[in-house]
C-alpha cells in the first residue's frame, strides 16, 4: 500500500486475533495448537497502546496512514468473519486451529492495536468487510468440506502474500510512528499466518502457488 493508493488485502483475506505459533510447530503437528503467546501477552510497555502519546496529527504521508488503518481494520473483520465460518464449515481439525487463530489474533489486533491508532487519526471503525470480501464470505457459505478447506486456503495464502507486502511497505512509508509501529509488527505477525497457512496448504494438497499445480505431498 502506497499512500492512499494502497490495495490492502484483508489483513489476513483480501484482506475485517494470543499470536500464532511458529510455522515449524505445526509442520510437525498438523492440527496441533498452536503455543506462541500473542504480543500483548508479552513484556512489551510500547504496544500496549499505540498513539497513546501521539499528539500531533502527522501530514503529508497522513492520508496514506489513514488508508492503512482503515483497510487493516476492515481486513481485520474479515478475517475474524471468515474464520468463523471456517470453524463451522470445515471438517480438518487443522484448517480450524488455524481458523480459530485469525479470530483470536485479528480481534486482539484489531481492539489493541488498530483501534486505538484509528481514533487518534480521526478514521472511522468499518461497519463491515469490503464488497470484495463480502463476496468471498458468501462464496465460501455455499461449500463444506474439502471444497471449502481448497477455497479458504487458497484465499488465506493468497491474501497473506498481499498483506505481508503492504505491512511491509506502510512499515517504509509511514510518518505516524505508531502506524509504523503496528505495521512494523503486524508484518511480523502475517509472515507467521503465512507460513502455517502454507504448511496446512501442504497438509491437504492445495495449490497455493498460482501455477495451477497441486502441492506435492513430500515438499
Amino acid at each position: 500500500m502506497k499512500g492512499s493508493s494502497r490495495r490492502f488485502g484483508k489483513f489476513g483475506v483480501c484482506s475485517a486475533a494470543a499470536l500464532l505459533a511458529g510455522a515449524t510447530a505445526l509442520a510437525q503437528s498438523p492440527g496441533g495448537a498452536p503455543q506462541q503467546p500473542m504480543p500483548s501477552q508479552q513484556t512489551n510497555p510500547s504496544m500496549s497502546s499505540p498513539g497513546a502519546d501521539q499528539s500531533t496529527a502527522p501530514t503529508g504521508q497522513q492520508f496514506g496512514d489513514q488508508s492503512f488503518v482503515a483497510k487493516a481494520l476492515a481486513g481485520g473483520e474479515a478475517e475474524v468473519e471468515l474464520g468463523k465460518l471456517a470453524q463451522q464449515q470445515s471438517q480438518s481439525e487443522d484448517v480450524k486451529q488455524f481458523a480459530q487463530k485469525m479470530v483470536a489474533d485479528h480481534t486482539q489486533m484489531g481492539d489493541k492495536w488498530l483501534k486505538p491508532v484509528a481514533k487518534q487519526l480521526g478514521v472511522s471503525e468499518p461497519k463491515n468487510p469490503d464488497k470484495k470480501d463480502r463476496k468471498l464470505i458468501a462464496k465460501l457459505q455455499t461449500l463444506s468440506g474439502p471444497q471449502f478447506d481448497a477455497e479458504y486456503i487458497q484465499a488465506m495464502a493468497k491474501d497473506h502474500k498481499q498483506d505481508l507486502k503492504d505491512f511491509q511497505d506502510e512499515a517504509q512509508a509511514a510518518q505516524d510512528p505508531s502506524v509504523k509501529q503496528i505495521a512494523q509488527q503486524g508484518a511480523t505477525v502475517i509472515s507467521q499466518h503465512l507460513q502455517l497457512i502454507e504448511q496446512v496448504a501442504k497438509n491437504h494438497n492445495v495449490d497455493v502457488t498460482g501455477k495451477g499445480k497441486e502441492i506435492s505431498s513430500n515438499q
